[in-house]
């Protein structure tokens, strides 16, 4: 059994120097994260079978098949697992499917190190985590015009923060309401716009100038 209140973290990677790499950005942070690494996908599988894992750092292509699969089996397997892409792989297809897939975020791999950790963080409060150049490719243009709905003025606060990448806490505390209010406004924001997630949440707002 694990110490309940440390978080667990596995890295999937099968370049031995990032896999230390990243191994070394979180033992970094101190004694917060137990860590587990591995070089194939079907390990990771077998061993989240048996383990509790916070978070998953997977890396998209391994020498044993697709991270975008092994996703999908993760989530199939451990449906509280946050599953965080990390990869070299810029195409907006590949990320899409990725979070379509139960991925909770996306990161490049030339992020730098406290932008992967915000990431990981992000993920454990329940937060889309995307690096800012993923950001940056979901975000241009792709989704045609939409009969755009009626928002309240406390709606387009919260749709202004969430653009932002502040949390659910971070957003009650600044317009002082409570978290259970925020998380009410993200809901009936994704049903107004009848968007999937956030992500298609915030790129539909932008794409129609509303943030």
């Amino acid at each position: 059994m694990f110490d309940n209140e440390k978080i667990t973290l596995a890295i999937v990677d099968d370049h031995p120097m990032i896999l230390e790499g990243l191994k070394s950005l979180f033992q970094a942070e101190g004694s917060r994260y137990q860590l587990f690494c591995f070089t194939k996908g079907e390990a990771m599988l077998d061993f989240i079978q048996e383990n509790r894992v916070d978070v998953v750092l997977l890396d998209i292509v391994l020498n044993d098949g697709s991270g975008l699969d092994f996703c999908k089996a993760i989530k199939q397997k451990s449906i509280h697992t946050h599953v965080l892409g990390i990869s070299n792989q810029e195409e907006r297809s590949i990320i899409f499917r990725f979070l379509e897939n139960g991925g909770s975020g996306y990161i490049l791999k030339n992020a730098d190190a406290m932008e992967i950790v915000s990431c990981v963080e992000k993920a454990l409060v329940g937060e889309l985590a995307l690096s800012k150049k993923v950001s940056e490719i979901m975000l241009s243009p792709v989704f045609a015009p939409v009969e755009l709905p009626r928002l309240t003025k406390r709606e387009k606060q919260v749709l202004e923060a969430i653009s932002n990448g502040m949390t659910s806490a971070e957003i009650a505390e600044q317009l002082f309401i409570s978290v259970i209010t925020v998380e009410t406004h993200r809901r009936n924001l994704l049903q107004k716009f009848k968007a999937k997630n956030m992500f298609e949440l915030i790129k539909i707002a932008t794409t129609n100038k509303l943030i």
